[in-house]
């Protein structure tokens, strides 16, 4: 649904403020995401190392499960992203003894037909998302609208972001509006990686493609009022450098889920 284009679409663009979202070490509400590219003539055999990777995961009974998304818009179609999580810090120290068991396979098979690869941690912020109450045990959507926010230099910007964004997320909460997003914060992305990423799940296209009843802004208006709707949208806008988003697809294939 256009929940969410609504909300960015007089915005022109998040850099880096990690400082402002470290997660809380004991609570599991951080990711951890890899992308790769991969050339078109290699993805056959890109996709069987993933499957041989998976195997061997299974084989070790690695207990974290990569939820796997293709890209299906944005600057790179042949992009695969791998996600696992929510898990604590901690989780990703255990996680990392125990998928060196299946390195060999990953180098031998996967990584050979790999263009590029790059990996962020991303922090869950809760009160800046609208979450169904079943969301951790929810199975993947077909589909997700990811948007990606860099925001301008600085405290202030950040600081005001985040606090609209509660807001908002609160609006939505109050007003019970049957749209769901998720806010998260991004660490250790690198150079020119986002700041925050609003993921927002859809259907299938004709969904992607609905515009809310209400809309985004009618929803915060009805809870806030028209002035002070008005005043927040234009500070939010005021501190985001640059936007983008993509949508993606839900890959069962190259997922690896954990057995119970």
């Amino acid at each position: 649904m256009k929940i969410l284009i609504s909300c960015v679409a007089s915005v022109l663009a998040f850099s880096a403020f990690s400082g402002a979202i470290a997660a809380e070490a004991g609570k599991a509400n951080v990711y951890r995401d890899f992308t790769d590219t991969v050339a078109p003539a290699n993805q056959d055999a890109y996709e069987a190392g993933v499957k041989a990777w998976n195997q061997c995961l299974k084989e070790h009974g690695s207990k974290y499960h990569w939820t796997a998304w293709n890209h299906e818009t944005g600057s790179d179609v042949y992009a695969y992203s791998y996600v696992s999580g929510p898990n604590t810090w901690s989780d990703f120290d255990t996680m990392h003894a125990a998928l060196k068991a299946c390195d060999t396979t990953w180098r031998k098979q996967a990584a050979p037909h790999l263009k590029r690869e790059s990996s962020a941690f991303m922090e869950l912020q809760e009160d800046m998302s609208n979450l169904p109450a079943s969301w951790r045990t929810d199975p993947p959507p077909a589909m997700i609208q990811v948007i990606e926010f860099t925001l301008k230099p600085g405290h202030e910007a950040n600081e005001t972001f985040r606090v609209d964004m509660k807001k908002f997320a609160a609006a939505a909460a109050k007003a019970k509006w049957p749209y769901h997003f998720q806010t998260v914060g991004i660490t250790g992305g690198g150079d020119g990686a986002p700041d925050y990423l609003l993921v927002v799940p859809t259907k299938n296209w004709a969904d992607a493609g609905m515009e809310p009843n209400p809309t985004f802004w009618k929803m915060v208006e009805g809870v806030y009022g028209k002035a002070d709707t008005d005043a927040m949208r234009k500070s939010f806008n005021e501190t985001v450098a640059k936007t983008s988003s993509h949508f993606d697809s839900f890959n069962a294939e190259l997922t690896y889920t954990a057995a119970k």
